[in-house]
């Protein structure tokens, strides 16, 4: 399974962040380039622990279950995502393509302890594998909707 401890799809990962451009067009959703750039931004704060979101209701009940499906299959597109990782407001695409390049950076050389151990909003306890291979498969969602 592809990770983002995985230099190889590291590499990869910044490469297509590097391709995206402010006026990519989006396949689905509604978020600009810049937003989801700073979604994703979110996303990686809250795997190294920085936003640490409660557990939702619903994720307690089928949270675990749906862990492992999401691990095993594609993310399907128009997944509800937590409110704390909305991004309304507009961005600046540049300032936000660097932040999210940085965050892998500063992921991937942390390795499995730079990881939180604060359980995910829905999906409850996460190993670090499961933190960086769902990291990798959010970052793929999100580069496939702008088509890189």
């Amino acid at each position: 399974m592809k990770n983002l401890f995985e230099p190889s799809c590291v590499a990869e990962i910044k490469g297509r962040i590097e391709r995206l451009r402010p006026n990519s067009e989006r396949h689905w959703g509604v978020m600009s380039p810049a937003q989801m750039l700073a979604h994703c931004s979110a996303w990686m704060e809250m795997a190294a622990g920085l936003n640490k979101p409660p557990r939702n209701f619903l994720g307690r009940i089928v949270g675990k279950f749906a862990k492992k499906s999401i691990l095993e299959r594609p993310i399907k597109r128009n997944m509800p995502t937590d409110k704390s990782l909305l991004v309304e407001d507009e961005r600046d695409f540049a300032t936000e393509q660097h932040r999210l390049l940085s965050w892998l950076d500063r992921f991937s050389a942390a390795g499995p302890t730079g990881c939180t151990t604060h359980p995910h909003s829905f999906f409850g306890h996460m190993t670090p594998m499961e933190w960086s291979a769902m990291g990798y498969k959010h970052l793929d969602h999100h580069l496939s909707q702008f088509g890189v």
